[in-house]
């Protein structure tokens, strides 16, 4: 997947001045030749990626002068190593990797972020088995279930499994993932406890007083893993809860959307070291996305059908466009032939998606902290202090002010830089009800009725 150009030695040799006169326009100019020109990207199979495949067959880093490869990992573990260990330029990434690793959770090393890469996007799957025992308790209008699906249709399920002295396993893909926090938010929503970490104890597992037991399984391997029922469930993005339907095994209940509306989802991470090293690079990277986010969100989503083909290639994502476009054009289906419109399952613009707030990144913090990945109390000013030497809103700034003086996008289509902080409004849209204000991280984690609080200590 790459292409080089043929000017891709030419800055070793040819001044800058020449370069700008030759290649670039005089806004580019003014940004700065790209310290290094043939990047590799990483990516995971999923369709949250589509910024990273837009941006390079819409030639987007072409017009960068950036020639890219992108490469699938096998899991996130390998691709976060990569990333640290120079083989990778920058990746597609959990949000929670780049906080994870900069904290010292699992991988240490300093990873940032500049451009958010989609909102929403993942979804709550059980096997047919436990979905047929969990219809019994949830409420029905017209012989559908009315959504949201509650975890309370669970607890039932989960309990009868204890009695019986069976564990009820469930998949998340990471640690630090969204997936997780996502999943734990759910079950602990409808009393459900999903289990605490313990690390300066060396427990590792997040299955501490847990009733449902969670673990991680690589996103393309859960259907298989449920179906062969070593799960029951699992919390993944896209395609793989629509697969689940497609292939009759399992039935999605619950989307993030309906846990928290218009979530942060994935991130595009690099070293630290290597932005650094990289500015303009980095800049221009930002730029080819921000580009391809818009063209994927552009007219109410009319190049989604365009953005369906163009992933189900093998070389991203590699499953039935059918079963892509079940989520990513508009809709997405439930039980087997309750297809309902979810106009914004996936975002990857609108709502100043790509925009990396700094209580976007809090959020992840408060859940690390509620589940004891951070094991021990912190003030809200560690909260701050953290988020803004991950997520860095100015590159960002400077890559968008970029794009609006070619005229590739306009100021409106972007946060007021002026005014904004970087917080957004306190979010309401959460399942249980629950408030979150990215100002106050410790007042947040306390108003959990299941998760740590204050000084206690797992």
């Amino acid at each position: 997947m790459k292409r080089k150009g043929w000017l891709s030695k030419v800055g070793q040799c040819v001044s800058s001045i020449s370069l700008s006169l030759f290649l670039v326009s005089g806004a580019q100019a003014e940004l700065g030749w790209p310290e290094k020109e043939e990047l590799k990207f990483g990516f995971i199979k999923l369709t949250d990626m589509a910024p990273l495949a837009v941006a390079y067959e819409k030639q987007f880093f072409e017009d960068e002068g950036l020639y890219v490869t992108l490469e699938a990992q096998a899991n996130w573990k390998v691709l976060l190593d990569r990333v640290i260990d120079g083989e990778l330029d920058g990746a597609h990434m959990l949000a929670g990797q780049p906080l994870g690793a900069t904290i010292g959770y699992g991988t240490e090393a300093h990873i940032i972020t500049a451009f958010s890469m989609d909102l929403n996007g993942n979804g709550i799957t059980v096997s047919n088995d436990i979905w047929k025992q969990m219809k019994a308790h949830i409420p029905h209008e017209n012989g559908k279930p009315v959504h949201p699906i509650k975890a309370d249709a669970l607890k039932p399920v989960v309990e009868k499994y204890k009695s019986e002295g069976k564990p009820f396993n469930m998949g998340m893909v990471f640690p630090v993932s969204t997936h997780n926090y996502e999943l734990r938010y759910w079950l602990a929503a409808g009393d459900i406890h999903p289990g605490y970490y313990a690390p300066h104890k060396g427990d590792t597992t997040g299955q501490l007083m847990a009733d449902a037991l969670l673990s991680v399984t690589p996103p393309p391997q859960m259907p298989s893993t449920m179906e062969a029922g070593t799960i029951y469930g699992y919390c993944v993005g896209e395609p793989w809860n629509q697969q689940a339907v497609h292939k009759n095994i399992g039935v999605p209940v619950v989307t993030d959307y309906e846990i928290w509306k218009n979530n942060p989802e994935k991130v595009f991470g690099v070293s630290k070291a290597w932005a650094d090293k990289n500015p303009n690079t980095h800049i221009r990277v930002v730029k080819a996305m921000i580009r391809a986010a818009m063209w994927l969100d552009e007219n109410n989503n009319a190049n989604r059908n365009e953005a369906v083909k163009m992933l189900s290639s093998a070389k991203y994502v590699g499953a039935d466009a059918d079963v892509i476009a079940s989520s990513m054009t508009g809709t997405f289906e439930y039980e087997k032939g309750d297809k309902r419109s979810v106009p914004d399952f996936n975002v990857f613009f609108r709502y100043n998606a790509t925009y990396p707030y700094y209580s976007d990144a809090i959020w992840y913090l408060t859940q690390m902290r509620r589940w004891g990945q951070i094991s021990e109390s912190k003030p809200d000013s560690w909260y701050f202090d953290m988020a803004k030497k991950v997520y860095r809103p100015d590159i960002f700034k400077a890559a968008a002010m970029a794009l609006v003086k070619e005229g590739k996008a306009k100021a409106s289509d972007f946060p007021d830089f002026a005014s904004e902080s970087g917080f957004r409004p306190p979010q309401k849209h959460f399942i249980d009800n629950i408030v979150y204000d990215g100002t106050q991280p410790n007042n947040y984690i306390d108003k959990f009725n299941i998760g740590i609080k204050g000084d206690t200590k797992i």
